[in-house]
């Protein structure tokens, strides 16, 4: 079995794999170039992100300096919003459900170096899935670690870490990230009503 294909099924693998460092390489050519197109230039940068993206919706719209590690664990749905900064690890699969905003710096970190010293200098590396669902709100500078899954319509609060799941139709926040309170009806105003979209 391969280092990448121990990496795709979360199992430990070796970091310094040179099949992943040419992979690594790719990446890096792909979205570097999309870094130094300008914002009229949306079949470029629809191109670049088809091709280092696993797949990618409609209408999604990535602000420079955008990072990852192989990009091709990256799955984004429908009219998604990345602000500047963010920077995905995605030695797993990590997946952004559609109308997703996404707050400048945000970090997704799914790899972990091992635990043990001896394993980690020689590259021992393990990681796993981050899953964030639709209509989701994540603040400036929210973290998020390896393992987690965010349900639809949560809102996670601007520099929250997040090591647990969160669940669905909540507002969270806090280091480390916990569920604050339900999003209700009462957080309805009448702003559909006044504008007309």
């Amino acid at each position: 079995m391969t280092a990448w294909e121990k990496l795709l099924s979360c199992q430990m693998y070796n970091d310094f794999d040179d099949d992943l460092f040419q992979r690594r390489v790719a990446a890096k050519k792909l979205f570097r170039a999309y870094n130094r197109t300008e914002d009229d230039q949306t079949e470029t940068r629809q191109k670049l992100i088809s091709e280092l993206f696993k797949s990618v919706g409609k209408n999604v719209w990535i602000e420079p300096d955008f990072r990852c590690e192989f990009g091709k664990n990256i799955s984004i749905g429908d009219d998604v919003y990345i602000n500047f900064g963010c920077v995905i690890l995605d030695c797993a699969e990590v997946s952004i459900g559609a109308n997703t905003l996404i707050g400048p710096n945000l970090g997704i970190y799914a790899p972990n170096h091992a635990i043990d010293a001896e394993e980690r200098i020689k590259g021992g590396c393990i990681a796993a899935p981050v899953h964030i669902g639709r209509n989701v709100w994540l603040g400036g500078d929210v973290k998020i670690l390896g393992g987690v899954n965010i349900g639809d319509n949560a809102i996670v609060g601007t520099g929250s870490i997040v090591t647990k799941d969160i669940p669905a139709n909540v507002i969270a926040v806090g280091n480390p990230c916990r569920v604050l309170r339900q999003i209700t009806e009462d957080d309805r105003t009448d702003y559909l009503k006044r504008h007309e979209l």
